[in-house]
């Protein structure tokens, strides 16, 4: 019934370029974990003693620098473009006007492109599941251990994303040391449970200081760098104990705690997935893969692997989903008012099951794996039109899509919270149906067209919303994610100081709600909603 059910919607996807016939990548589903237990009290992180307000400005100026040396990369990159444009500039003149052409025609609908099969449990073997065995890859730049070569020695890359002290590592505790070889031991003999406990054990350790044998002689990315190192591990214990709903907060933490390691993008995506929240998972999985490009990673084979498990959980989102359908049309210049026109009309005949509120995302700009090529032109650019059975949702949908910033309640008197009772109907009626479509279209979208900020602002109400809710598990896990997407932000597009201020803002009220301290009304997401 799957497979019919995604060959019936393979049509709705509009793509240029080749076709691969292999076939559809399946993997087995696990059920979700049990409903969360309203009496859950949202627990500071065990590592939150270093991630004060202090420890967050120290996150905000290594993410500065990173983006600095992004920049010139792009500057650079740019530079060596026109080079080579400017030395074959008659052919390129060419390709791009038979692309073009190819773009503004192709309006007949073809099969989904396909990677070469390879099982996602192969996939996440080789690049979730990589045994580390020490904490060097953290302090070094991020794609060392995931590659044959490196980058060149004093390279501007490596020197961006290197060890905070140069090539000297920081002594790490022997205490925590001991705490770190039993648990690799226990995770080796396949003992996931005592391992868990260990690395909690050595987690615990980091929360009272005990990571570095000097603190003196260290800053706070060493210690975040050993907590990354330990939030990961943790990870990768609990999928292998089939407890994804452990591992998810543990995933969030190491990319905030460490954002530019590409595998902890992909262990998150590999929790969603176990979860069966797929479009998460695709859009942690395009995330995993620019990143792994932006830090220097050179591999081909790797990027493709990243690129086979985004496409994957592409399609099982697709597949799963019954509410709405999507059709993804390449363009390559502005799209007209008459042409999005003629685009529906042809997603209306494709699909008549799928058109009481038929919307095309204006501020589209979505990518797809089959497509995406970091190092070469920009990616081929898509724009997603979305069919629904229920017209409320459409409509919704596509007045969130006009704003600036988004609040993820419909209160007419924003000054006047909701009741309980308000916001359980507004829940069932409105909530739990949008939330999936909101995390679809950002499967294939890397950035924010609006605020740079707006979908950790909107993940932030969401968590509100779920503790207004007593659904205080899920809304400390919420919160951690949109600490985890602003984290990742200023790698992704670059950010104006009035964004980075803002950055700051959210970040640190986010830590002082899990921390239970100060009123959630006086938090700036809630500030935001007001005006």
């Amino acid at each position: 019934h799957q497979k019919a059910t995604l060959t019936s919607k393979k049509n709705l996807i509009h793509m240029d370029g080749k076709n691969e016939t292999s076939q559809q990548m399946r993997s087995s589903k696990k059920s979700n974990v049990a409903a969360n237990e309203s009496d859950y009290t949202p627990a500071a992180p065990r590592v939150r003693k270093h991630l004060d307000n202090a420890a967050v400005k120290n996150i905000l100026e290594k993410i500065r620098i990173i983006v600095q040396k992004k920049q010139k990369r792009d500057n650079d990159t740019g530079r060596a473009s026109r080079k080579r444009k400017s030395e074959n500039n008659e052919d390129l003149a060419v390709k791009k006007e038979e692309t073009m052409l190819e773009t503004s025609n192709q309006l007949i609908p073809t099969d989904l492109s396909h990677f070469p099969q390879k099982s996602l449990v192969d996939i996440e073997m080789e690049l979730v599941y990589t045994d580390e065995e020490d904490i060097s890859f953290e302090f070094a730049e991020p794609v060392a251990s995931t590659s044959t070569g490196s980058a060149p020695r004093g390279s501007e890359k490596e020197n961006a994303l290197r060890a905070p002290h140069d090539s000297t590592l920081p002594q790490i505790d022997k205490q925590l040391q001991t705490t770190l070889r039993e648990a690799s031991t226990c995770y080796r003999k396949e003992n996931y449970t005592a391992a868990a406990e260990q690395f909690s054990t050595a987690l615990e350790l980091c929360s009272k200081g005990a990571a570095i044998d000097n603190p003196s002689e260290s800053s706070p990315e060493d210690i975040s760098s050993i907590a990354s190192f330990i939030e990961t591990k943790l990870v990768t214990c609990y999928l292998k104990l089939k407890k994804p709903d452990d591992a998810l907060n543990h995933s969030h933490r190491s990319i905030i705690l460490n954002s530019a390691y590409f595998r902890n993008h992909l262990r998150q995506a590999a929790v969603f997935r176990c979860l069966e929240r797929y479009s998460e998972a695709a859009r942690s999985a395009m995330i995993a893969d620019y990143m792994y490009w932006l830090t220097g990673g050179t591999e081909q084979r790797i990027s493709k692997l990243i690129k086979v498990y985004w496409q994957a959980m592409i399609e099982e989102a697709i597949t799963t989903e019954v509410s709405f359908s999507v059709m993804y049309t390449p363009f390559g210049t502005e799209v007209k008012a008459n042409e999005i026109k003629k685009i529906e009309d042809m997603f209306a005949k494709k699909h008549p099951d799928y058109v009481e509120h038929i919307y095309t995302d204006p501020h589209g700009l979505h990518i797809l794996p089959q497509t995406t090529k970091w190092l070469s032109l920009p990616p081929q650019q898509y724009l997603l039109t979305l069919g629904f059975r229920n017209k409320h949702i459409g409509k919704i949908l596509e007045r969130w899509s006009n704003k600036k910033l988004p609040i993820f309640s419909e209160r007419k008197a924003p000054f006047c919270p909701l009741t309980k009772g308000e916001i359980i109907t507004y829940w069932d009626n409105t909530g739990k149906k949008i939330v999936p479509v909101i995390d679809f279209i950002r499967s294939s979208k890397l950035t924010d067209t609006f605020c740079a900020c707006s979908s950790g602002i909107e993940k932030l109400h969401y968590a509100s919303f779920l503790g207004r809710l007593g659904r205080a598990k899920e809304q400390s896990q919420m919160i951690n994610q949109a600490m985890a997407e602003l984290a990742t932000l200023p790698y992704l597009q670059d950010i104006s100081q009035q964004d980075a201020q803002l950055l700051q803002s959210l970040m640190a009220d986010a830590m002082d709600t899990l921390e239970g301290r100060r009123s959630d009304k006086r938090r700036v997401w809630n500030k935001i909603q007001k005006v």
